[in-house]
């Protein structure tokens, strides 16, 4: 980290902290605070988990600065309150970077060095998004089937199925409309732009550098940051309790079944990251859950779906390790288990 090393011949008059402020930049005293290991070239443990602790807990907080701290009235429509959430989630993603590229160790400050270690890379881009996101439409294999049955079912209730090219014309043109009308709505806006983006950001670029930099092992890394990422979703009851007005009991089962979902896809997520080391994997991964929701598993009268659904996960424990394999999606791991050497900064 650049911290110099006092020698016997030294015999400063004053403090070893005090001489060292004023001849070191802002990020060594910071590495002098927080770097807690003998070598002083990777973070403690303790510290890198209350690290990750605090910037789950900014992640949530800061959603009710504008009313709390700025003591900002409350937001007169549900897209200006959207609105104030989306500022506040980039503000906490924004810190959480700056702070995270500061704690580490990193040995170069150059841009593409920086972002690499984010996961934000141009290379082997198309890799890093069809590859997992194949992958996860394996899960979804029931739900793609009880789409496309209920489509067919519709053309037959129209008549003359849907094989025709003026039928597949009408669809191709109401594409545009479709679109357009998702980039208005300030729901999708959330669900597959903000929320994907910040959280992956902080509980998978920022996170799990941290606690593999610390010396954890890699999947304790995966199994710890989901169940930091659930506490960025423990929000959510009080909303289901005081905003929806729903019942203790109710909204306790909600908001216990939407943990239960985020730390099993907050674990695949970070799994994805650590795999590949493209933070495009768990970002489109994360996309593509939030707009199907969750999987189905099967459909009344249609054993198809319940089939298509055992079937995708077969597939997906089967080619869960062969998609993922670090050389597909960097041109070197200098013979590191894991991607860009982390093993290496202990």
């Amino acid at each position: 980290t650049g911290l110099r090393k006092s020698t016997s011949e030294e015999k400063p008059a004053t403090s070893t902290f005090s001489r060292w402020i004023p001849r070191r930049s802002f990020r060594q005293l910071l590495h002098y605070i927080l770097n807690m290991s003998v070598d002083g070239e990777s973070i403690s443990m303790p510290v890198a988990v209350a690290a990750c602790v605090a910037m789950a807990l900014f992640y949530v907080l800061i959603l009710y600065a504008p009313t709390v701290i700025l003591r900002l009235p409350e937001a007169s429509s549900f897209s200006d309150f959207m609105i104030r959430r989306f500022i506040c989630a980039a503000v906490s993603t924004v810190a959480s970077l700056v702070f995270t590229a500061f704690v580490l160790p990193i040995k170069s400050w150059e841009a593409s060095h920086i972002l690499g270690v984010f996961g934000i890379r141009a290379d082997h881009l198309w890799q890093g998004v069809l590859y997992p996101l194949l992958l996860t439409s394996l899960v979804y294999a029931g739900s793609l089937v009880s789409e496309l049955l209920s489509l067919l079912e519709s053309c037959k209730e129209i008549g003359g199925g849907c094989s025709s090219f003026t039928d597949i014309k009408s669809f191709v043109q109401t594409i545009p409309a479709c679109v357009l009308a998702g980039a208005s709505n300030i729901s999708v806006w959330r669900n597959l732009v903000v929320a994907p983006l910040t959280e992956e950001l902080v509980f998978r670029a920022c996170m799990i550098p941290l606690l593999l930099c610390a010396g954890f092992r890699i999947y304790s890394a995966i199994f710890l940051c989901p169940i930091l990422f659930s506490l960025a979703h423990l929000n959510h009851f009080r909303e289901m309790y005081i905003r929806h007005n729903r019942s203790y009991l109710k909204a306790s089962l909600i908001v216990g079944l939407q943990l239960g979902y985020t730390v099993v896809f907050g674990a695949y997520a970070s799994f994805l990251f650590i795999r590949t080391g493209h933070l495009s994997a768990p970002l489109f991964a994360h996309v593509f859950c939030n707009y199907m929701g969750l999987p189905r598993l099967y459909a009344p009268g249609k054993g198809l779906v319940s089939a298509a659904f055992l079937f995708g996960v077969v597939g997906f424990v089967s080619l869960l390790f062969p998609l993922t394999k670090s050389l597909m999606y960097n041109n070197r791991t200098n013979d590191c288990p894991c991607w860009l050497g982390y093993c290496l900064w202990n």
